[in-house]
C-alpha cells in the first residue's frame, strides 16, 4: 500500500539507507515522537527501547528485531519499543558499537588473530569467524548493558511526562468539548422558550 510504483534501484537504495535524503535526525525525531505515542506504560516502554538497544551489540546482524522482541517478550516489555530501539545500531553507530565490542571481547577472552596479508576478504573470514565471532558476542554485552541502562534511565521519566501533558491536553480538550455542547443545548432551550413567548402573527391581523 506504501510501496513505490517505480522501486528504487538498489544503488539508490543503498544510498538512502546509508545516507538519507532527510537526513538521521528528522528519522530520530519521528522515531522519538513514535514511542512517546505507544499506548503503554512508561516503564514497559522504556524497557522495550533498552532491549533493542542492547540487541544492537550483538553480532547477530539480520536478527536484532528477532532478538529484541524475544527480549521484551521475557521481559514483559513493550515489543514495539524493542524494534524501535534497535535503530540505535545503524550505519553510523555501528563503527563504533562494532570497535568497543571487538576490543573489549578480546580484551576478556584472550582471542586473537593475525591480520590477512591480502587483505580482508570474504573468505578469510569465513576461516576466521570463531576468533570474531566470540570476542564480538561476549565483548558486546557490557557495553549493551550500559548503553540499555542508560537509555532506560533517561527515557521512562520522558516518555512519563510526555504521556501527562497528552493526557492533560486530551481532557482540557474534552472539557472544551462539554461546555460547548452544554452552551449550544442552553442555547436551544432558550430560542424555544422566546419562540413560545412571542407566537408569530397570522397573515392579514391588524398590527398592535
Amino acid at each position: 500500500m506504501f510501496r513505490r510504483r517505480d522501486p528504487l534501484p538498489w544503488r539508490d537504495r543503498l544510498r538512502e539507507f546509508l545516507s538519507p535524503r532527510k537526513g538521521w535526525q528528522r528519522g530520530y525525531r519521528y522515531l522519538g515522537k513514535r514511542m512517546q505515542r505507544l499506548p503503554d506504560s512508561p516503564h514497559r516502554i522504556a524497557l522495550g527501547f533498552a532491549c533493542g538497544v542492547l540487541a544492537s551489540f550483538t553480532p547477530f546482524f539480520g536478527f536484532h528485531f528477532v532478538i529484541a522482541a524475544a527480549l521484551a517478550f521475557g521481559l514483559r516489555a513493550n515489543v514495539l519499543a524493542s524494534a524501535t530501539g534497535t535503530f540505535v545500531g545503524n550505519p553510523l553507530t555501528f563503527p563504533f558499537i562494532a570497535t568497543a565490542s571487538f576490543w573489549m571481547g578480546r580484551k576478556i577472552t584472550g582471542i586473537h588473530f593475525a591480520e590477512p596479508y591480502d587483505g580482508w576478504t570474504f573468505g578469510w573470514l569465513w576461516d576466521n569467524l570463531d576468533a570474531i565471532f566470540v570476542p564480538y558476542l561476549v565483548g558486546g554485552l557490557l557495553p549493551g548493558l550500559a548503553a540499555s541502562i542508560a537509555f532506560y534511565v533517561v527515557m521512562r521519566p520522558m516518555i512519563g511526562a510526555y504521556q501527562n501533558r497528552r493526557r492533560s491536553k486530551l481532557m482540557e480538550r474534552a472539557k472544551e468539548r462539554v461546555r460547548l455542547a452544554h452552551e449550544r443545548r442552553r442555547a436551544a432551550k432558550e430560542a424555544k422558550k422566546a419562540a413560545k413567548a412571542s407566537p408569530i402573527r397570522r397573515a392579514g391581523d391588524p398590527a398592535s
